[in-house]
């Protein structure tokens, strides 16, 4: 299993140098103030890295609601749960 790890970060590398010089030019990125000259391959990886940041935001305060709306549901039937219990504990009386 690690060989296949080993192999699998091996692949990703080779893909990403082969990446970095077929995207070698030079891009000029324009701000309102200033101005940066880099190369394609780093503004296409930086531009990706903080896609996937942003989406792994969204993706942490979905999952915190949804934590906080199991834990929510989780003290309801709980409560629910002790209701049940408490009503099956009262012993009926009989009818004459």
């Amino acid at each position: 299993m690690r060989f296949i790890s080993y192999l699998f970060i091996l692949i990703i590398v080779l893909f990403g140098v082969t990446f970095a010089t077929l995207n070698s030019d030079s891009v000029t990125v324009n701000y309102y103030v200033d101005q940066y000259t880099i190369p394609l391959s780093l503004l296409l990886v930086a531009v990706f890295a903080t896609g996937c940041l942003v989406g792994m935001l969204a993706a942490i305060s979905l999952l915190i609601r949804s934590k906080i709306l199991n834990y929510r549901l989780n003290q309801r039937l709980t409560l629910a749960e002790k209701e049940i219990d408490n009503l099956r504990a009262i012993p009926l009386q009989d009818k004459v």
